[in-house]
């Protein structure tokens, strides 16, 4: 698990590991219930429930591509390739 987190690790292989963390249910896509796991875990469960729903759904507008409600791999690779910095905050320094 560990090597997925070194500076080493090629991006595709990060940008998988990344998905299979936040697809909390295991379905192979990042949808609603996921993306409020996210929003709950990130900020301890302190976001008001008005909030974190505006916040599912404009994640949702801007990165659901085919409009399913739910972000596919290729979608959420498409959301990353356009974060730069991810390689470099997707790692461990030991």
């Amino acid at each position: 698990m560990m090597s997925v987190f070194s500076d080493s690790c090629p991006k595709n292989v990060k940008v998988e590991y990344a998905f299979r963390i936040y697809d909390f249910d295991g379905d192979d896509r990042i949808g609603k219930k996921d993306l409020e796991e996210v929003i709950n875990r990130l900020t301890g469960s302190r976001q008001d429930r008005q909030d974190e729903q505006r916040l599912t759904e404009k994640i949702l507008q801007e990165a659901d591509l085919d409009d399913d409600d739910a972000l596919s791999f290729a979608e959420f690779e498409h959301v990353i390739s356009k974060a730069p910095d991810f390689v470099n905050s997707f790692r461990i320094r030991l």
